[in-house]
């Protein structure tokens, strides 16, 4: 397994991270025991980087019973803050206050059965009432949780890559946590790296295949991608079966083997998902399937959704 720099933290990372997320049943019920197992052959496998949020539902403490007993420098830990689940609110209740903050870093540390996060994530900051006070409020309290020893990096997650720059032009950050734009169908990132580079940000790309759209088994129903991404994604699929291709393994393939990110979070929840996955590393894919994917999803590269108060890559609208 590769290990990477994540930027200024010093941190080693395997270039797979262990994506947690759906070990809290978003795609369907996910036993300890077969979490426990998926997470103990990652790590035997030489992936060090976990990924949750209480978002995720179940995840922290799932996550936090699988690696009871794991040597706790053996492996590195990132979570999120800001976002929660609401039966009532299908986007989740957000909340980047710093009373809430505070209670939520410690109430993942219980999750987790941790003394200390590895790394902090404020969590889809789009979707922040007031984008300044993620800058004025959330990022300053997280500086005081670090100041306490309960985490040492932090940084923040979202969607529209706008986010980025807005949040660097006025504060440092160690880390950023960058989804769906460093996949065959959106490799937007790329043109964002030379920018984090110069401000010594660390990079995560998580979901290579786009929360599901570059899957063996095409997008969710809750998938918000547009009407044509979803029809060109599944033009993918078709020509891959096909023609005997894994559409989510060259996805993935693909992603590990040119995107210019320390880490990238792929969802697990099986011994076999976790040992096809690390099988990825360092496997150049087929360059005529590439080849063939990419002319199809040309019409829709960089095609995005709306998240939050951001439109597609656009500023804020309010």
């Amino acid at each position: 397994m590769q290990l990477r720099l994540l930027g200024k933290t010093g941190l080693l990372v395997s270039a797979l991270g262990f994506g947690a997320a759906p070990l809290g049943g978003p795609y369907g019920q996910v036993t300890q025991a077969e979490a426990t197992q998926a997470v103990r052959v990652a790590l035997e496998l030489g992936i060090n980087f976990f990924d949750t949020s209480p978002w995720y539902q179940a995840s922290e403490q799932v996550l936090g019973e699988a690696l009871v007993g794991v040597p706790r420098e053996s492996y590195v830990l990132c979570t999120k803050l800001g976002r929660y689940p609401d039966t009532e609110k299908p986007n989740g209740h957000f909340d980047f206050s710093a009373a809430r903050v505070r209670q939520s870093v410690d109430e993942s540390l219980r999750r987790l059965r941790m003394d200390q996060l590895d790394i902090a994530l404020c969590h889809d900051i789009e979707f922040a009432e007031d984008f300044n006070q993620i800058l004025e409020e959330t990022l300053p309290t997280l500086l005081e949780c670090v100041a306490a020893g309960k985490v040492r990096f932090v940084g923040v997650s979202g969607l529209p890559l706008a986010i980025y720059p807005k949040v660097l032009e006025s504060t440092s950050l160690d880390v950023i946590l960058s989804y769906c734009h460093t996949s065959l169908n959106d490799n937007s990132l790329w043109d964002l790296i030379p920018y984090l580079d110069e401000k010594s940000v660390g990079v995560i790309g998580a979901s290579p295949l786009a929360m599901g759209l570059l899957s063996d088994s095409g997008p969710q129903p809750w998938h918000p991608a547009p009407e044509a991404l979803r029809l060109a994604c599944l033009q993918a699929l078709a020509w891959c079966k096909a023609n005997g291709f894994s559409l989510a393994e060259l996805a993935v393939a693909w992603t590990l083997q040119n995107a210019p990110v320390a880490t990238t979070l792929v969802g697990m929840t099986s011994e076999k998902q976790v040992r096809q996955n690390a099988a990825m590393v360092g496997v150049v894919p087929d360059p005529e399937a590439v080849k063939a994917i990419q002319t199809i999803l040309t019409p829709v590269q960089r095609l995005m959704w709306p998240s939050g108060k951001f439109a597609a890559d656009a500023p804020p609208t309010s």
